[in-house]
């Protein structure tokens, strides 16, 4: 079994950084992929990024490419997801998700990851 802790959410201003965490138990980050996701009332859990188990290959959804970076640190069980030049439609509650396997690219499908943390919240003034 694998347990992810969000953090790193907040209130910020638009334009500005903020960097989440998810740190997990269990079984070495190494061997999973992982993904990083959103949701807003009402509307389905959308894919934000990923990183694959093998190749670490990343993924972005269009609207964050450029602004968004996903990366790992194997040794301290953590994946990151830096976000810079937020913007209002970024306010969400973010996921951060697991997949078992080994994977050579990323994966956006949210049905195919097996753990999810309880979230964090991003809220982005104008």
């Amino acid at each position: 079994q694998v347990q992810l802790v969000e953090s790193g959410g907040g209130l910020v201003q638009a334009g500005d950084s903020l960097r989440l965490a998810c740190v997990t138990s269990g079984r070495a980050l190494s061997t999973y992929t992982l993904g990083w996701f959103r949701q807003t009332p009402g509307k389905e859990r959308e894919f934000v990024a990923g990183i694959s188990t093998l190749r670490d290959a990343t993924g972005y959804r269009d609207s964050v490419k450029g602004r968004f970076t996903i990366s790992k640190d194997n040794a301290k069980n953590t994946v990151f997801l830096q976000m810079n030049s937020l913007k209002p439609e970024d306010t969400a509650l973010y996921y951060c998700a697991a997949r078992r396997g080994s994977d050579s690219d990323y994966e956006m499908r949210r049905g195919l990851y097996d753990y999810w943390g309880q979230g964090t919240q991003v809220t982005v003034s104008s």
